[in-house]
């Protein structure tokens, strides 16, 4: 077994498994899904958002959705306004639904403090404006219900 894989398995056991969605485009002034939850229940350790092409000069408030098959849409933070954020701009959450979305310049992010629990359904970008830029996103989770996944959507 290699270092390489050593560290791999040590990052899953800590974080869980590691699902990421390519750079694409910010949905216009709309949601749109991230990552597909399938299967039950997963328990969120992380979720990290890094800018590929800078942001739009314009206000554009922003949040992550948990979007359930059956049931009421919850935000999983509170609104930031993601204007003119450089390409590398780092973005997290708290874990405190109530907290707005974590976004620092491309040095660095601190990590999500508490993990959340979400149901089958999706996870969304919800963008109040229609502006330029890309997103990429990497999502780390512990499935709570057998057979439950995420999935890049």
């Amino acid at each position: 077994m290699s270092v390489l894989d050593n560290l791999q398995g040590l990052r899953k056991s800590i974080l869980g498994a590691r699902v990421e969605r390519a750079d694409a485009s910010l949905p216009q002034t709309a949601a749109e899904a991230l990552f597909t939850v399938t299967g039950g229940k997963v328990f969120i350790t992380g979720i990290v958002g890094e800018v590929g092409t800078v942001i739009e000069t314009q206000a554009n408030n922003t949040k992550l959705t948990a979007n359930p098959t059956t049931g009421t849409s919850v935000d999983i933070c509170a609104v930031l306004s993601i204007t003119a954020d450089e390409a590398g701009t780092l973005y997290s959450i708290t874990g405190t639904l109530t907290d707005a979305l974590v976004g620092t310049t491309a040095g660095a992010v601190a990590a999500q403090a508490k993990g959340v629990i979400v149901n089958a359904g999706t996870i969304d970008l919800d963008c109040a404006a229609s502006n330029t830029g890309t997103i990429a996103w990497t999502i780390f989770y512990v499935p709570l219900d057998d057979g439950a996944a995420i999935e890049a959507a």
